[in-house]
C-alpha cells in the first residue's frame, strides 16, 4: 500500500489552509462581561491538584456564544468562594480536605492551607556528631609509653644515652669503614695462602669464580635467562683446575667443556629460550672462569708465581685507589655518564698515574725491570681495570640492578670486586711474559 503524497493533493497546505472555528467566541470581536477585582496572588502552579473541569464542553457540542460567561467564570467541581474577592468565577485551590493530607494537627502552610506537622518526618534523620579522636583504636598495637618516659622515637640523647650514629655514605656513594674492613679481610684472604700455601690459594680463586658464577646467573635472570647452575659451575671449577696444572691449552680446553656440558644439560628443560639461556650461560663461562684462568696461570709460573699475582693486584689496588682519591677531590668531567656516572676523567688520571708510579717502582725492586717498563706495565693495567669496572656497570645496567649481591657490606657482590682484576689478569699475564720470561 503507498502512501499518499503530502504535497500531491489539491487541498492547500498549512500555511495555505484558513483557520479552523474556535469552538469558543473570538473576544476581540464577541467580548464577554467582564468585572474588575483585586489581583490574585502569585503563587506556584500545582499541577497535581487540577483537574480538568466538567462542565468543558467539547467542541461538537458547542451551542454558541449564549452560554459564554466571560473570561472569569468557572464551572468546575469545587466551590466558587474566593478569599482574595467578592464574587463567582475565582478558582483559589480545592479545600484543604481534598490535598490527600489525613486529619490531625496541621498549621497554616504557604497559602493558608492546612499543613500536618509529620508530613515531612526530619527529625528520623540522625545528626552528624564529630566524635572524638581519642576513641579511634590505634593502627598497630603497642603498650603505652610508661609517665614520665618518651614513646618509642622519641627519645632525646643524653649523657647516659648518646645519639644513634647513623652510618654516613662517601661522596662515592659507598659505606667507608666497611669498604674498608672488607677489602682488607679479602687482601688477607688472598695474600697469606698465596705466600704460605699455594694449593690454598687455588682453592679461594675456585671458591671465588664459584661464587662470581652464582652471582652472574642469579643477575641475568632479571632479563628472563635461565643459565643451567650446575655446569656453570662444575665447568668453572674444573677449567681454574686446568688451566692451573696445564697452562693455556688446558684453559681453552676448560671453556669449550664448560659450554658443551651447559649445552647438554640445557636439553633437558626442552626448547622453550634455549637460544637466551646458551647466550647466558656463554656469557658467564668466558667472563668469570676463562678469564680467572690467567690468575692461575700467573701463580703457577715456577719460581716467582706469587710475585706476579702481587704485583698484578697492587696495580690494580692503586688504580682503584687513585681513581677514588682524584674523582672525588677533581672529578668535574663525566668520563661515561650513561653507563657510571660517577665516573670522571680527572677520576681516570689519578687511576693511571698512581698504577704507573706504583708499578714502575714495584718491578723495578721486584723483577729489576727498567721504570719505564714498570710504568708501562702500570698504565696498561689501570686502562684494563677501568675497563673491566664499565664493562660490568654496563651489563648491570641493562639488567637493571645496582650490585650483583649483597655478600659483600660496602662492596655489593663478590663480582663487584673480581670486575676490574678478571680483565686485568690476562693483560699482566701478557706483559710479564714479555717483561720477565719464566724461567724453565
Amino acid at each position: 500500500m503507498s502512501h499518499p503524497d503530502p504535497y500531491g493533493s489539491t487541498e492547500p497546505r498549512g500555511w495555505d489552509r484558513p483557520a479552523p472555528a474556535l469552538p469558543w467566541p473570538d473576544t476581540d470581536l464577541e467580548p464577554g462581561p467582564w468585572r474588575p477585582g483585586p489581583a490574585a496572588p502569585t503563587h506556584p502552579a500545582e499541577p497535581d491538584t487540577y483537574a480538568r473541569p466538567d462542565a468543558y464542553a467539547a467542541p461538537d457540542t458547542y451551542t454558541g456564544p449564549d452560554t459564554y460567561a466571560g473570561p472569569d467564570t468557572y464551572s468546575g467541581p469545587y466551590p466558587t468562594t474566593s478569599r482574595h474577592h467578592d464574587g463567582p468565577g475565582r478558582y483559589d485551590g480545592p479545600p484543604a480536605g481534598d490535598r490527600g493530607r489525613p486529619d490531625g494537627p496541621e498549621h497554616s502552610g504557604p497559602w493558608g492551607e492546612p499543613v500536618r506537622d509529620d508530613e515531612y518526618p526530619t527529625a528520623q534523620i540522625a545528626p552528624v556528631r564529630d566524635e572524638p579522636t581519642d576513641q579511634i583504636p590505634a593502627v598497630r598495637d603497642e603498650p603505652e609509653p610508661q609517665a614520665g618516659r618518651r614513646g618509642r622515637g622519641r627519645r632525646r640523647a643524653s649523657a647516659e644515652r648518646p645519639p644513634t650514629v647513623v652510618p654516613t655514605t662517601s661522596r662515592a656513594g659507598r659505606n667507608l669503614p666497611a669498604a674498608i674492613g672488607v677489602g682488607l679481610a679479602l687482601g688477607a684472604a688472598v695474600v697469606v695462602p698465596l705466600f704460605f700455601f699455594m694449593p690454598a690459594f687455588l682453592a679461594v680463586l675456585a671458591t671465588a669464580v664459584g661464587i662470581g658464577i652464582w652471582e652472574m646467573a642469579r643477575a641475568v635472570r632479571r632479563s628472563g635467562a635461565h643459565p643451567p647452575l650446575a655446569p656453570l659451575v662444575a665447568g668453572g671449577v674444573i677449567t681454574v683446575g686446568l688451566a692451573w696444572f696445564a697452562g693455556p691449552d688446558a684453559l681453552c680446553l676448560g671453556l669449550l667443556v664448560t659450554v658443551l656440558g651447559t649445552m647438554i644439560w640445557r636439553l633437558g628443560d626442552g626448547p622453550g629460550n634455549y637460544q637466551r639461556d646458551l647466550t647466558a650461560a656463554t656469557l658467564i663461562a668466558v667472563y668469570v672462569p676463562f678469564l680467572a684462568g690467567f690468575a692461575a696461570m700467573l701463580a703457577a709460573a715456577p719460581g716467582d708465581g706469587h710475585l706476579r699475582v702481587l704485583v698484578t693486584l697492587v696495580a690494580v689496588v692503586l688504580s682503584d685507589t687513585g681513581g677514588y682519591a682524584a674523582g672525588v677531590t677533581f672529578g668535574k668531567h663525566p668520563m661515561a655518564p650513561t653507563i657510571s656516572p660517577k665516573k670522571s676523567w680527572e677520576g681516570f688520571a689519578g687511576s693511571v698515574a698512581a698504577a704507573a708510579a706504583g708499578s714502575a717502582v714495584l718491578l723495578w725492586v721486584l723483577f729489576d725491570v727498567a721504570p719505564w717498563w714498570g710504568a708501562l706495565f702500570g698504565m696498561a693495567i689501570s686502562v684494563s681495570a677501568v675497563l673491566g669496572d664499565l664493562a660490568e656497570s654496563m651489563i648491570k645496567r641493562d639488567l637493571g640492578v645496582k650490585d650483583m649481591s649483597n655478600l659483600l657490606p660496602g662492596h655489593g657482590g663478590l663480582m663487584d670486586r673480581l670486575d676490574s682484576i678478571l680483565f686485568a689478569v690476562p693483560v699482566a699475564y701478557l706483559l710479564l711474559a714479555v717483561f720477565v720470561p719464566v724461567v724453565s
